[in-house]
């Protein structure tokens, strides 16, 4: 693959995901995006008037109708950067043209049908959901490696489950989880919303959607199917960012644990993971380290007896969703893993 360019589809092009996917695939040695598709009722353009920023840099035009011979002739894998309960409706036919997806919406992170229509809508192709893929590398790589569709994680769900999995896999965690996480306002998605207009969201922040995020079951299923038996309380919050994730967890441990050992333990799991960085024990990760780039910084601090806190950062469009499904498709295609993101200084933006 690597002497002729793999041909990229990208559904929802003109959204905050679909275009930091596709300004990543710029940059990628053996991938080159080939088909956009924007929504149904916006006006069909070439890339370039939608982005400026990358104006003579590639020729593409972008449609507001699927055509799906232009899909199974012109491309070979499929991104969806869609909204969920959208996603469901394509990938069905994309899967029978042969082609491999990688699904950035919440339609197939479930393995159970019941679970996914109570937090969404009753689900049009749960036949698939047992043969999808979870896309969290740190925990699925050998799947993901041959997968052909790829349920790429949420935002705040990597962000968590990132951080409790070193002692959660080990049941050191008892009793419930607190999860608190702010966002910035790209993680909202580009839909109307006066609750996202600048004078409503600059000098302020606020918590939302309290204990019924949709986030909160996906973070609390994907433990459980790695074993780890806890129940989780998710709080989000939006603060006067354009990207970045930090999430703070407050978690009981069951043993008495020191916590230089459970930052050993932290640095071991993750030793040879190309996108978690440790910091130093008890301090906290910033976002602004971490924004255009896909690493995901953890630290953590013991308090008192039993109580540990972990504090994540991740920037939401990149290790959140587009970056992690770069990663993700790399490992299905056999590339190197951290294309195109590194050296550690690489940013995307």
């Amino acid at each position: 693959m690597k002497n002729k360019k793999l041909r990229a589809a990208i559904f929802g092009i003109s959204g905050y995901a679909g275009r930091k996917l596709f300004e990543i695939l710029l940059l990628h040695p053996y991938v080159e995006p080939a088909v956009g598709f924007v929504a149904p009722d916006e006006p069909e353009m070439s890339v370039a008037q939608m982005y400026p920023k990358i104006a003579k840099t590639i020729e593409l035009n972008c449609y507001n109708k699927i055509d799906w011979n232009l899909v199974e002739k012109n491309c070979d894998i499929v991104f969806l950067a869609l909204p969920h309960v959208v996603s469901m409706s394509f990938v069905p036919e994309i899967i029978s043209l042969g082609k491999k997806v990688i699904d950035l919406s919440a339609d197939y992170r479930f393995s159970d049908a019941a679970l996914y229509e109570k937090w969404y809508q009753r689900h049009t192709s749960p036949e698939l959901l047992k043969t999808a893929v979870y896309g969290l590398p740190e925990l699925y790589r050998k799947e993901i490696q041959n997968a052909v569709l790829i349920a790429n994680p949420g935002c705040y769900p990597t962000s968590a489950i990132l951080g409790l999995l070193p002692v959660a896999i080990k049941n050191m965690v008892r009793g419930r989880v607190i999860v608190n996480s702010l966002s910035g306002f790209t993680g909202a998605g580009r839909k109307p919303d006066i609750t996202l207009l600048f004078a409503e969201g600059n000098e302020n922040s606020r918590a939302y959607k309290i204990g019924e995020h949709r986030h909160q079951p996906e973070i609390q299923h994907i433990l459980e199917k790695a074993g780890c038996e806890l129940e989780v309380t998710f709080v989000p919050h939006l603060i006067p960012v354009n990207c970045g994730i930090l999430t703070t967890m407050y978690a009981e441990l069951s043993q008495d644990v020191d916590g230089e050992s459970l930052h050993k333990m932290y640095c071991d799991f993750y030793r040879d993971e190309p996108f978690v960085r440790i910091t130093r024990y008890g301090c906290s990760p910033e976002i602004k380290n971490v924004v255009g780039t896909n690493f995901c910084d953890i630290g953590i601090k013991k308090i008192d007896k039993k109580l540990l806190v972990v504090v994540s950062a991740i920037d939401n469009l990149i290790k959140g969703a587009s970056g992690q499904a770069v990663q993700n498709m790399n490992i299905m295609m056999g590339f190197e893993e951290r294309i195109p993101f590194y050296s550690n200084e690489t940013c995307i933006s």
